[in-house]
């Protein structure tokens, strides 16, 4: 296998979102037919092409780290958040209680080394803490949007306040069973792409990294206040 540098990148969410198929369709460009429940983590290697189609096109290795969702593992989550370049925040669009959840899982992350863990609460997620640029690099990815309770959260959620706004972040809905979702062109596959970017750019080109927009810039009266509602 060639020697391309790589990104880390941690995929998380509550159980039984479909991290793990989301990650094999990313990966492997077809839907994962039979899944298991991830025990610990597992990981997948996307090869993926920063800047492609320009004169600063250059190969990387991506690895996708699925991170097991049950609470029965949250004290030895942590070792797999060491050297974290990127998440990737999955929530089901059914479950709207799993959305609400990916505040903790963000903090989980940030607490890593703290020893609070995924005891934090929604007050302790400050958005202010991803203003910026300088920030980790966060995706999200809304997931089982073929069904008709998805379909029309998704219909809901594309006009509502999101973690996705409140962290800066470009948010997809998939159904990770559709061979299409990230076709070349597509938005997801424009989106997912330009996600991995800013994760090297950051890691290796941190001079060039303002050249990505902050969308609290362009959405400055977007609110901040959420809720279980």
């Amino acid at each position: 296998m060639s020697n391309y540098d790589k990104v880390k990148i941690v995929v998380v969410g509550d159980s039984g979102v479909g991290k793990t198929s989301a990650v094999y369709l990313i990966c492997n460009n077809q839907p994962l037919t039979s899944t298991a429940w991830t025990v610990g983590a597992s990981l997948e290697v996307k090869l993926h092409e920063y800047k492609e189609g320009t004169p600063q096109q250059k190969s990387y290795f991506v690895d996708l780290w699925d991170i097991g969702g049950s609470s029965s593992h949250e004290n030895t989550r942590p070792v797999f958040y060491n050297g974290v370049n990127g998440i990737i925040l999955v929530h089901d669009l059914n479950n709207r209680k799993s959305e609400v959840n990916l505040h903790r899982w963000i903090m989980e992350i940030l607490n890593r080394d703290s020893g609070k863990g995924n005891q934090s609460s929604d007050e302790d997620f400050d958005p202010e803490q991803f203003a910026g640029s300088s920030h980790i690099p966060i995706f999200v990815i809304g997931t089982k949007a073929d069904t008709g309770d998805g379909v029309r959260q998704r219909s809901a959620l594309s006009r509502a306040t999101s973690i996705a706004d409140e962290c800066g972040a470009d948010e997809i809905f998939i159904n990770c069973l559709d061979i299409k979702a990230f076709a070349p062109g597509s938005t997801s596959a424009v989106k997912l792409s330009r996600f991995f970017d800013r994760v090297i750019e950051r890691r290796f080109h941190p001079d060039h990294s303002h050249s990505y927009y902050d969308r609290r810039k362009l959405w400055p009266q977007a609110p901040r206040i959420f809720s279980d509602e």
